[in-house]
């Protein structure tokens, strides 16, 4: 299944490729910034951890992004598409460094696998809809509680709120979705590991993980420098939100970061 939805992407891909007329230059970007952050979904624990990154994107539409990974990206005026291939998020049953908490003592880490993405954003006016699908591959050792593949969806719309001399001031409405294997993954407690932790057993089922709204504020300093700020904040529902696990539903996170273009 893997292998032929990754075939029929690529023919997507090269296809749109053909057709699209892309800039002709090299771009490239550095990021480098912090962010406050829950430990894990779910968490009361927050942390404050540095970010760095760096994008390049080809001519031709072909970039690489330390955050989404390699992959190709088509843009018209109303309509943009972008397939991928990065890896997936951690979590850690132990806290160490910025990652993972020592209340997950016995659920097993989750550890980081090849996720394929699929991004599409439409225009309309000063409305932006988007729709973001991750499919990450099953761990080599095949364990159920934490290693199983998943797909996620997430939906979202998002229009201007200001624009000026101050910059420009984005939200963002959006709605996050889970098949089973994913739910189970990141929220459930088998009875296995209850045995091993201070959670008891709760079985999940795939469905609506969250709803949330998103504040980014950018100000561009000059051609190459600029600054952005982004207040997000998840809500989590369904069987996410009944976990154990989760001490707190209401979820939010601060990023602030400079970048720089070139």
């Amino acid at each position: 299944m893997f292998r032929s939805l990754c075939l029929s992407l690529t023919s997507c891909g090269l296809l749109l490729l053909c057709e699209s007329s892309q800039a002709e230059d090299w771009r490239y970007s550095l990021r480098a910034g912090a962010a406050s952050v829950p430990r894990y979904s779910g968490s009361d624990e927050r942390v404050v951890a540095p970010l760095l990154g760096a994008e390049i994107v080809s001519p031709y539409g072909v970039f690489l992004d330390t955050d989404k990974g390699v992959g190709w990206a088509f843009d018209e005026e109303d309509f943009g598409l972008r397939v991928y291939i990065g890896a997936s998020d951690v979590r850690k049953d132990r806290k160490r460094g910025f990652k993972g908490s020592d209340e997950l003592n016995g659920m097993g880490s989750i550890k980081s696998r090849p996720v394929l993405g699929l991004d599409g954003t439409y225009q309309m006016g000063p409305i932006v809809l988007e729709a973001s699908f991750e499919h990450a591959l099953e761990e080599d050792d095949d364990n159920r509680d934490t290693g199983s593949a998943w797909n996620r969806l997430k939906l979202s719309i998002s229009m201007p709120l200001y624009q000026g001399s101050h910059g420009k001031l984005m939200g963002s409405l959006n709605s996050q979705f889970g098949d089973g294997d994913y739910v189970r993954t990141w929220y459930g407690v088998s009875a296995a590991q209850a045995s091993r932790s201070q959670f008891r057993a709760h079985d999940t089922h795939g469905g609506l993980v969250s709803r949330g709204a998103d504040l980014t504020w950018s100000l561009p300093l000059n051609e190459q420098w600029s600054v952005s700020t982004v207040l997000a904040v998840q809500y989590l529902a369904g069987d996410a939100a009944r976990s154990p696990i989760v001490d707190r539903r209401m979820q939010a996170s601060l990023v602030g970061q400079v970048v720089y273009s070139f």
